[in-house]
């Protein structure tokens, strides 16, 4: 009995690790959001991480965070490490193209909670009276992510930010 239930756990396990080994080696986070400002408006919120305060959902998850400005005053080359409690963790993103009202692109180290090499885009697209605005994020994702990834859903996840901080984004800009 105990030989047979062992037997059944055992191989659970492996179907659900080779299940995770299955799923895609990259992810990619993206939302949208549009906004009633020109794009020129919305910009320098953006390219210069000495205004995300003003907008970032993940500068509020430690009051104690010590921030680390770097580099250039805004745009290409500008850097911002960070140093944080649990939620907040410690990692380190630089501004790599700088397109003025319409791109800005960052490299984005995490070191903890856990390691991880990503991109991301802010892309600005005027529409009218209106900008679209968005926030995509692009990394790879290793064994141990695809694992965790079978019990939560890190889009929906991450995506909640990134909505909360495009909310943000407009509530500054729309004024």
């Amino acid at each position: 009995m105990f030989t047979t239930l062992l037997i059944i756990l055992v191989v659970i396990i492996a179907a659900v690790l080779v299940y995770a080994a299955t799923r895609p080696n990259d992810f990619v986070v993206s939302r949208s959001a549009s906004v009633k400002a020109p794009a020129e408006a919305i910009f320098p919120l953006i390219n210069d991480f000495k205004r995300w305060p003003e907008w970032s959902p993940y500068e509020k998850l430690d009051p104690q965070m010590k921030r680390t400005l770097s580099g250039a005053d805004s745009g290409k080359g500008t850097a911002y490490a960070w140093e944080g409690n649990s939620k907040a963790g410690v990692g380190r993103m630089e501004i790599t193209n700088s397109v003025p009202a319409s791109l800005v692109s960052l490299k984005l180290d995490f070191e903890k909670p856990f390691r991880a090499n990503n991109t991301v885009d802010f892309t600005l697209a005027p529409s009218g009276p209106n900008t679209t605005v968005t926030w995509a994020m692009r990394g790879a994702r290793p064994s141990i992510a695809k694992l965790m990834g079978l019990s939560m859903n890190f889009d929906t996840l991450i995506g909640k930010d990134f909505e909360a901080g495009l909310d943000n984004l407009k509530r500054a800009t729309e004024r």
